[in-house]
């Protein structure tokens, strides 16, 4: 398998996780709120760390094993960042409820980090 054929692979089958992943926890969200409008909250979010996990995961993955830390620390920059615009500009600017955009853009975040280490050494 080439490197590019494996990058590919790993990216790939992460973002597949992070899909299970993200609808599990969405699900559980969607359990505690049940406003409406909180649902499309939810799903907003649920794109939003989709997008930004697979981006960050990528970056770890092209980067190589020898700045992987440098590369990880970018990414929690990156998704700091993230959660401070979609706080500030676009949760507003989108009308979503705030509450749960929130919390499921952190927690989509928190959960899916934890995971990644698994899929680094494919």
């Amino acid at each position: 398998m080439t490197v590019r054929g494996g990058f590919l692979r790993a990216v790939g089958l992460f973002a597949a996780a992070q899909v299970v992943v993200l609808l599990l926890v969405g699900l559980l969200l969607s359990r505690l709120f049940r406003v409406p409008g909180d649902l499309s909250a939810i799903m907003a979010a649920g794109w939003v760390a989709l997008g930004v996990q697979v981006l960050t995961f990528a970056i770890v993955r092209l980067v190589g094993h020898e700045q992987v830390i440098a590369a990880w620390g970018l990414g929690v920059l990156v998704r700091f960042a993230v959660v401070a615009v979609w706080a500030f500009l676009l949760v507003p600017a989108l009308g979503l409820a705030a509450t749960p955009a929130l919390i499921a853009l952190v927690s989509f975040f928190f959960v899916s980090t934890v995971v990644e280490p698994l899929f680094l050494n494919i």
